[in-house]
């Protein structure tokens, strides 16, 4: 399966309707991880599925979400309820409890990638306002996955692959 994970755009839609323009047909899924500042009921929202951030202020929008996609179980939320920012560790529990095999979190605009207990925690950064290491490549990411491994790419908002941010990650028996 093949997803498209981005966060954090602060009301830039523009660059939403190029995502979906450039990989719609190319991809399985498409996670928003929060603070898109967009309405509820905007049309974009019938290509992705999205969870609500610290900046999203319709309770229209859910706070977490997990499903079921192929043989990937998806566990999605901004993060700020689970103080992403000090480390994962009140994320990991709630992921392991939903039986996650992939975690999409945002909030802090910085990517990560790595893999933990058999779980791959993803923030994709922030595709308008990215901060730490990375703070001058607005970024989103590609994940693949098949039965043995993970691979994540991370692309910057102008679909260049960035092969020194591609990680392949093999999965746990």
């Amino acid at each position: 399966m093949k997803y498209l994970v981005v966060s954090d755009n602060h009301g830039n839609r523009d660059v939403l309707v190029d995502l979906v323009h450039v990989w719609e047909k190319k991809i399985d899924g498409m996670f928003h991880c929060g603070d898109s500042e967009l309405k509820e009921d905007d049309t974009l929202w019938q290509k992705f599925v999205v969870v609500k951030g610290n900046c999203d202020y319709s309770p229209e929008y859910q706070k977490e979400t997990a499903i079921a996609h192929g043989e990937d179980t998806i566990y999605m939320t901004h993060g700020h309820l689970f103080n992403v920012n000090m480390g994962l560790t009140y994320l990991s529990l709630a992921a392991k409890e939903k039986n996650a095999s992939l975690c999409f979190y945002g909030h802090t605009h910085k990517l990560a990638a790595e893999m933990v207990d058999g779980i791959l925690y993803l923030n994709p950064g922030s595709i308008s306002q990215p901060r730490g290491k990375y703070s001058h490549l607005k970024t989103y990411a590609i994940v693949e996955t098949s039965e043995k491994e993970i691979e994540v790419a991370f692309y910057t908002q102008n679909h260049e692959k960035l092969s020194d941010l591609t990680f392949t990650f093999p999965r746990e028996d």
